[in-house]
């Protein structure tokens, strides 16, 4: 393989001493984060002349207020976790991973494909059949952009985003021709077979076991990142590529595994729509997991088991917005807002230690002169 990418190719040094104050693990901030951008929400909320109480009981109630509500929300955590704890070991090694819808649809339509074409296969066969394909898949979608990184020096950010749309447009091709379900106009597969099906795990909700999956990766990940070599390898590859080459680790395979990890985790999440709340592959199986998930990962501050608490926040705010909307008349886009925002503001903490740091150290300047 050709030398690491150099330095200079990389975020430059205010942008990487932002990321590493947003990535610092640090409780208080991030709920203050969560503060902030919930009074910012309240006061769009107030300007449609809604009570506010009344708004955010009718988020909360819809989000965690019963047991199928929190169910939902769960289904809606479980694709936003394994995807952000993808991104997250990604984002570890210094590899910008925005290609986790792409990888996410095509680990969903290969694993539908394997489903169908061994819907013979017992199931204690046909699903690790299904799982082990759609991480393949994933991780190998992934490893395009990977490969374009370490020979060629392209960056893996424009790269993994076109990818995306590569991806999405070949699945709504394959669930329009060769792959659509017979006799069917929609864009969808026929339905996998029962045994193919993730089982629900509490009764009279469409709670899968997909969750079980997600809650032993972020555990997994975890252990991966701080317990183990290659672990190592990411986070100092992650800070400091060119220190890691002169220790003896091979960059440029850190990098391409760990996106390669990355893409795996995403394709994961696609299986998990697929043979979870689906069955079957539909055009439109994520209403953009993958990119929810960089913002999950972000406010997860790149702890899998943050990750995890962020995928179940966020998730609860999704499902809790439709509910919001239809009982007091708020817009769904509001929740969109808060989300985002709970980064910016985490992000802003960042910007404001380095403006107050400049200062700081001006002043000391103009005081020795």
């Amino acid at each position: 393989m050709t030398q690491p990418i150099p330095e200079t190719s990389r975020p430059s040094n205010s942008f990487d001493q932002i990321l590493r104050r947003v990535f610092t693990p640090d409780l208080a901030s991030t709920l203050g984060s969560i503060v902030l951008a919930m009074i910012v929400g309240a006061g769009l909320i107030a300007l449609r002349g809604v009570n506010l109480l009344l708004a955010y009981q009718a988020l909360f109630d819809g989000a965690f207020g019963n047991l199928n509500s929190i169910a939902e929300s769960l289904i809606v955590a479980t694709p936003l976790a394994l995807a952000g704890i993808g991104v997250t070991i990604a984002f570890r090694a210094g590899v910008f991973n925005v290609g986790a819808e792409g990888q996410l649809y095509i680990g969903a339509i290969a694993s539908t494909y394997v489903g169908l074409t061994f819907a013979n296969l017992p199931g204690y066969l046909l699903i690790p059949l299904m799982m082990l394909t759609a991480m393949l898949a994933g991780g190998l979608w992934a490893g395009i952009a990977g490969l374009l990184k370490v020979w060629m020096g392209a960056s893996e950010m424009i790269n993994t985003i076109m990818l995306n749309y590569i991806a999405t447009f070949l699945v709504s091709y394959l669930v329009h021709g060769p792959l659509q379900e017979p006799g069917s106009p929609l864009g969808q597969t026929a339905m996998l077979p029962a045994q193919a099906w993730l089982v629900h795990i509490l009764p009279r909700t469409r709670l899968h076991a997909g969750l079980i999956i997600a809650v032993i990766i972020s555990i997994i990940a975890a252990v991966v990142l701080w317990r183990t070599t290659w672990g190592f390898h990411i986070r100092v590859v992650g800070k400091n590529p060119i220190a890691a080459q002169a220790a003896g680790i091979q960059v440029n395979w850190i990098l391409l595994s760990a996106l390669m990890a990355s893409g795996a985790l995403a394709g994961l999440a696609g299986y998990g729509e697929a043979a979870g709340p689906q069955h079957r592959m539909i055009e439109y199986i994520s209403p953009g997991y993958g990119y929810t998930a960089i913002v999950v990962a972000l406010l997860g501050q790149l702890n899998p088991l943050g990750v995890l608490a962020a995928a179940i926040l966020f998730g609860g705010l999704e499902v809790g917005a439709t509910t919001m909307e239809s009982a007091v008349g708020v817009p769904s886009a509001v929740v969109t807002v808060i989300q985002y925002l709970i980064v910016l503001f985490l992000i802003g903490r960042g910007a404001f230690d380095l403006i107050r740091q400049k200062l700081h150290r001006e002043k000391k300047s103009e005081q020795r002169a």
